[in-house]
């Protein structure tokens, strides 16, 4: 079991299934959302994750390859917790700062490779895809 909350801690949750995948996300998007050199997410299934404190706001936007994206986020500090294609999507993206503990980032799969900043190096040897992983 994984706990995690907001900033404030006005928002909590809960993930009790393992984990799909971790990533390192590189595109625009989730650079300006982490305001750095890359976004964290863990990827599960829906069917593990609780909020267990709180109400989320949400707010939505396009996405580089799939359709529309759902932020989830705190309506007081403005932490982002979430993301998800839709409300009754199978699978959401928890962004990994937002644990109570740290992931092990050596086993990260870094995507939109392709949209890097100049200077960052992956480590040798990791996962690594120029967009999205394969299906």
């Amino acid at each position: 079991m994984r706990t995690g909350r907001c900033q404030c801690g006005e928002i909590r949750y809960r993930i009790d299934v393992e984990l799909i995948a971790l990533y390192a996300c590189h595109c625009l998007e989730c650079r300006k959302q982490s305001a750095s050199a890359f976004g964290m997410s863990l990827e599960i299934p829906r069917s593990g994750f609780r909020v267990t404190r709180g109400s989320p706001r949400f707010w939505a936007r396009d996405a580089d390859s799939r359709g529309t994206v759902r932020c989830a986020f705190c309506p007081n500090c403005g932490s982002r917790l979430w993301h998800e294609s839709a409300p009754d999507s199978k699978r959401l993206t928890v962004k990994a700062g937002s644990l109570d503990e740290p992931v092990d980032f050596a086993s990260a799969i870094h995507i939109w490779t392709k949209r890097m900043l100049p200077g960052f190096v992956i480590p040798e040897g990791a996962e690594r895809y120029p967009e999205e992983p394969p299906e």
